[in-house]
């Protein structure tokens, strides 16, 4: 679910202007460059799908760069760009661009393009316990957004409101009826975190899409859990699948164990299902993956998956192996 806005002459100027910063930073004593910093990582992957009663396919090569700036311009106030190249649709696209400026220790409003803060597995591959994510994040997550959003959190306890013009829309302009994003984040321990959220927004048909999002992770030494569940109603409508009325769930189960500082284990679960308003099943699929990891050094992780999925709307399954090298900076 790629929306992305094709900026490649901004982005080279970017990177020009980067090139340029690094090297006047040899020589600055201003400390102008102090309040820069630069990140990123490389994605490149060899992927092979296996289709029961189908056809096989074999895919590799880069699958996503991107460049991630941030400024400190003091007085509370930062400023945040991210440039991504995504082999997939052959170009530079801005990612985010949003200001962000923190009244208190414990309360900030950020306005621009941002990634929503909903559901349990992030967007980018850095973020990630193994190669692929479920699939389900069209129907449950919101995406990038164009808005503004305030947060207060503290040590036990986070809130967060956004609006925006779309949940799903980092092209959307049109602010006549915005979309609103809450969420609420627990975190009784320094193991255990709890976030809930609700979103809702008008479709082009008129009518209400809302969704709601829970999940919850344990986190101790070597040992990560994490579970979730998302039900919503008229998402469909949308993705021209089920319809006005349609309703869609699904849920994860993950665990992760890091044996060595080096090498790590993620099992996962996930499934998910779509009913038109009649209370047909116009899409049922699970998975079931197996993801060994080994870390290199500091900035390259090897990623290995195995995944299996039975999609019982269509009758067909399929089983897939991917290896992944993720280098970041």
């Amino acid at each position: 679910m790629k929306l992305p806005t094709t900026l490649t002459p901004i982005a080279a100027t970017l990177l020009l202007s980067l090139g340029s910063m690094s090297v006047a930073n040899a020589t600055d004593d201003t400390g102008l460059f102090d309040k820069l910093s630069v990140t990123g990582f490389i994605d490149m992957s060899y992927y092979s799908l296996d289709i029961d009663g189908g056809d096989s396919s074999t895919t590799s090569g880069l699958d996503q760069a991107e460049i991630d700036i941030s400024y400190d311009f003091g007085n509370k106030l930062t400023a945040h760009v991210d440039i991504e190249y995504q082999n997939s649709s052959e170009g530079v696209d801005l990612e985010q661009a949003y200001i962000n400026y923190s009244f208190t220790e414990s309360f900030s409003v950020k306005a621009g393009r941002f990634l929503s803060y909903s559901g349990f597995e992030a967007e980018e591959p850095t973020g990630l316990y193994q190669y692929s994510g479920t699939g389900y994040a069209k129907y449950f997550y919101g995406y990038y957004q164009q808005g503004v959003s305030g947060m207060y959190s503290s040590d036990k306890f986070a809130v967060a409101v956004s609006l925006v013009n779309a949940l799903a829309g980092p092209q959307a302009t049109d602010a006549e009826s915005p979309a609103i994003e809450t969420m609420l984040a627990f975190m009784p321990t320094d193991e255990i975190t709890l976030k809930a959220f609700y979103s809702m927004d008008e479709l082009a048909t008129g009518e209400d899409t809302t969704v709601i999002n829970t999940w919850a992770s344990y986190a101790k030494g070597p040992l990560t859990l994490g579970i979730e569940y998302s039900m919503s109603e008229n998402t469909q409508a949308s993705y021209n699948i089920a319809g006005t009325d349609s309703e869609a769930t699904g849920y994860l189960a993950m665990v992760n164990y890091a044996f060595t500082d080096k090498i790590g284990l993620t099992l996962r679960y996930n499934s998910w299902d779509v009913e038109s308003a009649d209370g047909t099943t116009v899409e049922e699929s699970s998975g079931i993956t197996i993801s060994p990891s080994y870390a290199v050094n500091d900035n390259l992780l090897m990623v290995f998956e195995y995944r299996m999925d039975s999609n019982e709307g269509f009758g067909t399954d399929a089983n897939s192996m991917a290896v992944e090298a993720l280098v970041t900076f």
